[in-house]
């Protein structure tokens, strides 16, 4: 008999659930995959609940991006496929002293024209000139590796803090002034030609229009770890909960023991899918160096606010998806959805409006705030963003702390400091998730079947 090669996992939430169903499905040596998650449920920021009477309202991320294959391809390979829906094309807004319609002809934020900022009254006559003379502009070579830089150079201040920023922003509870720019592709890619504005044009002419942007399973977000678990259970892995890591050992036999409170595992191979600020600790003592700098990053706080709001309190007018705050525009809150907006399936018994308000950036202290603070303040910013007074039938407050790993300039080139030193002084412990190589699913999804490749190449 061929003695199994262990593999042990810490971290429960997308990218490790992955990492592990990757690895039992993509071999057939024997294979021994143990999960350890510190909580006592598995999904990480993914999570579903039954929320005014429907049975699944999501407390995180409600869709997937589509448009990149990842995480599709996963919901398709679990059983989800057939139960896949997507939100409405009814547009969204930015709030800047009154509702915007955000133009559609952006790559996140990144005018493809002039139409994009020519129309309407979202930017002064001066940011519209400013942002119309970026093609006569010499290509920039000066980036800094930050976002905010670069959009300001090319477009002006107004094209960054009213169209880039909040766009951005919203997805990765982001400074983009304090952002490096390698972290977001789309963007980054539109650097490789003298104008921004004429390769995102020729890169949206490229993209099909046919298919949809964002998925979700119709019973939310959840249902996608859920499916993982159960593969990952049918494939004869294990899912430690309420495991929380102390730290790892290097074994005499380059192995590794990963102890926990009150048990431990031996592992060949180490996947620590867990936020930066939790992992360093736990390698202290293979990689000091690389724990020490792994200690160093810095992550975003967020809550969402789950609002049932009476129909009759809800303006006729407000049809869209929702709105984003500016930066110079936030007080508390950052980001709105209007859920039944947004998903056909999101209609309560009553037919009430499901609001959700992201409160924090990078930046802003939301976890001191209580909940009655945290409901004032958004109820107060509701009301001076749309003119009306919201009494919620039901509210669900759901805090999501250090949650938003933060891209620093230069973000990849430590990274790559940090592996380098921990192929050396530990190898086979890999690192993978939010924390490394981007913040969305589908980015946490790939680099979890990445690593499962290195892991059984080796």
């Amino acid at each position: 008999m061929t003695k199994p090669q262990r593999v042990v996992v810490v971290g429960g939430g997308i990218t490790g659930l992955t990492t592990a169903y990757s690895l039992l499905k993509n071999t057939d040596r024997p294979l021994d995959v143990v999960v350890l998650e510190s909580s006592s449920r598995v999904g990480g920021l993914i999570r579903t609940s039954p929320f005014a009477g429907l049975d699944a309202i999501d407390e995180g991320a409600d869709a997937f991006l589509s448009r990149v294959p990842w995480a599709s391809e996963l919901a398709h390979d679990v059983g989800l496929g057939t139960t896949l829906t997507s939100p409405r094309a009814i547009g969204a807004h930015v709030w800047h002293n009154g509702l915007h319609l955000i133009p559609s002809d952006l790559m996140l934020g990144v005018p493809a024209n002039l139409k994009s900022f020519a129309s309407g009254n979202l930017f002064t006559l001066r940011g519209k000139i400013r942002a119309a003379i970026e093609p006569t502009l010499p290509r920039t070579t000066d980036t800094q590796d930050c976002i905010g830089h670069v959009i300001r150079k090319r477009f002006g201040r107004e094209v960054h803090e009213l169209l880039v920023d909040p766009l951005v922003g919203s997805i990765y509870a982001a400074d983009t002034d304090n952002f490096s720019l390698e972290s977001v592709p789309q963007i980054a890619e539109l650097m490789n030609q003298r104008s921004m504005m004429l390769a995102a044009r020729a890169t949206r002419s490229k993209i099909k229009q046919s298919g949809p942007i964002f998925e979700s399973p119709t019973s939310g977000m959840q249902a996608l770890t859920d499916a993982i678990t159960a593969r990952i259970h049918q494939l004869g892995g294990r899912i430690f909960l309420d495991s929380a890591v102390t730290h790892i050992e290097k074994s005499a036999d380059n192995s590794y023991v990963v102890r926990c409170a009150e048990n431990a595992h031996t592992g060949d191979a180490i996947v620590l899918a867990a936020p930066a600020k939790h992992t360093a600790p736990l390698i202290a003592q293979l990689d000091p160096s690389a724990a020490q700098q792994l200690s160093l990053w810095s992550h975003a706080s967020v809550v969402m606010l789950t609002l049932a709001v009476p129909r009759s309190q809800w303006k006729h007018s407000l049809t869209s998806a929702g709105y984003l705050v500016p930066k110079p525009d936030q007080r508390w809150v950052t980001a709105v959805s209007f859920g039944s907006n947004k998903w056909a399936h999101w209609r309560t018994p009553d037919d009430s409006m499901i609001v959700r308000a992201s409160v924090g950036r990078d930046g802003i202290d939301t976890h001191s705030l209580t909940d009655d603070t945290l409901v004032n303040l958004t109820l107060a910013d509701l009301k001076h963003h749309l003119d009306i007074d919201v009494e919620p039938q039901e509210i669900r407050i759901t805090r999501w702390p250090d949650s938003f790993p933060q891209y620093r300039p230069h973000h990849f080139s430590r990274l790559a400091g940090i592996e380098a030193s921990l192929t050396v002084a530990a190898p086979n412990v890999h690192l993978a998730g939010a924390s490394y190589r981007g913040i969305g699913i589908p980015a946490c999804i790939q680099q979890a079947h990445a690593t499962a490749q290195v892991i059984l190449e080796s």
